[in-house]
């Protein structure tokens, strides 16, 4: 009687381990690649409790197309595009963007980013404000965006604000809008 329990947990436990493994070697294969996560493979889901949430390999990783749009603003009509460009989000929680402005007023900006939830982020972010010359520095812009990659992978979206600052640090102008990303890659 014994030996059948310890016959019917083995085979249990080997049952269990042969179902995980193609999650497991799953995930494995796609966190080589940049932004790794439920992207790629369509017939390989992973179970839950493997998907490794953390920024190292966050599904935000990579260069995305994004767009500002304007969305909720007095002076500026909804959706009109503010601003495209490329953006780069890396592992260790950076960020940079050139950003579709002449480069005379400043086009590169970057920034800091944290996963909040799966698959929610949520970007600080820093650009040099110069006027359209590009020859006088208004001051420094920020922009706070959160956001939400799609199950793909391939496409995330959210809400932004940014802020302009003169260089005394006072806030004398902000901006609404939503941001909308698509995932570019080698091929």
């Amino acid at each position: 009687m014994k030996s059948r329990l310890n016959i019917r947990v083995v085979l249990g436990f080997v049952t269990i381990c042969f179902a995980l493994a193609p999650g497991l070697s799953a995930q494995s294969s796609l966190s080589s690649r940049t932004g790794c996560g439920y992207g790629g493979s369509t017939g390989s889901l992973k179970p839950a409790a493997f998907v490794e949430i953390s920024e190292g390999n966050a599904v935000i990783t990579g260069l995305w197309r994004s767009t500002l749009v304007a969305k909720g603003n007095a002076d500026i009509p909804d959706g009109t595009i503010l601003d495209t460009g490329y953006t780069t989000w890396h592992a260790d929680g950076t960020e940079i963007m050139n950003s579709g402005r002449p480069p005379i007023s400043g086009n590169f900006c970057m920034g800091v980013w944290k996963q909040v939830k799966h698959n929610t982020f949520k970007l600080n972010h820093f650009a040099m404000g110069w006027d359209p010359t590009g020859t006088t520095f208004i001051g420094p812009t920020n922009v706070r965006e959160g956001g939400t990659v799609e199950r793909s992978g391939n496409n995330y979206s959210g809400p932004f604000a940014v802020t302009q600052y003169d260089n005394n640090g006072n806030a004398i102008a902000q901006v609404f809008g939503v941001v909308t990303a698509q995932r570019i890659t080698v091929d």
